[in-house]
C-alpha cells in the first residue's frame, strides 16, 4: 500500500464502471460514482485519481474466467492505469458483488437499483481488499 494515499475502488463493466472511495485515514469505502465505459472513461478516471489523490487502486475481477477472457476488462485497465497515472493496482475478486450490491439497495428501500448497483458493487469489492489489509 501506498503511505498517505486513498484508495479507489472499481467495478469494471462493458458498459459502466462503478467507483468508490477510501481515505487512508478511516479505511471506510463509500461509493463515489458512476461513469460510462466510453472513451472519456480513461481521462475520468485520471482527473479522480488526482483529486482525490489515489495511491492504490483496487479493481474487481471475476476470478471464475481464464486469464485471455478477463485481459479485455478488468485487468487491461489496471495496466493502463498504472502506466498512465502511475499508481498501484491490485484485483479484487468480484464474485458476487452485483448480487449483494442490489440486496444491499433493496435492504436500504433504494430505488433505481440497476443505476447505482455499479457503485455500490465498487464499495463491497473497495471494502473487501481494506477488511484484508
Amino acid at each position: 500500500m501506498q503511505e498517505h494515499k486513498n484508495y479507489l475502488g472499481i467495478d469494471w463493466g462493458s458498459t459502466k464502471v462503478g467507483l468508490a472511495l477510501a481515505h487512508h485515514e478511516t479505511n471506510i469505502a463509500l461509493g463515489y460514482d458512476i461513469f460510462q465505459n466510453n472513451q472519456m472513461l480513461l481521462p475520468s478516471l485520471g482527473s479522480v485519481i488526482e483529486t482525490e489523490e489515489i495511491g492504490t487502486v483496487i479493481i474487481g475481477v471475476p476470478k471464475h474466467l481464464n486469464r485471455d477472457q478477463d485481459d479485455f476488462g478488468g485487468r487491461l485497465l489496471g495496466k493502463e492505469l498504472t502506466k498512465r497515472f502511475g499508481v498501484m493496482v491490485v484485483y479484487q475478486d468480484e464474485m458476487f458483488t452485483t448480487k449483494m450490491a442490489q440486496a444491499n439497495l433493496i435492504e436500504r428501500g433504494g430505488k433505481d437499483i440497476s443505476q447505482t448497483d455499479d457503485q455500490e458493487a465498487a464499495r463491497i469489492i473497495l471494502e473487501t481488499w481494506l477488511e484484508k489489509q
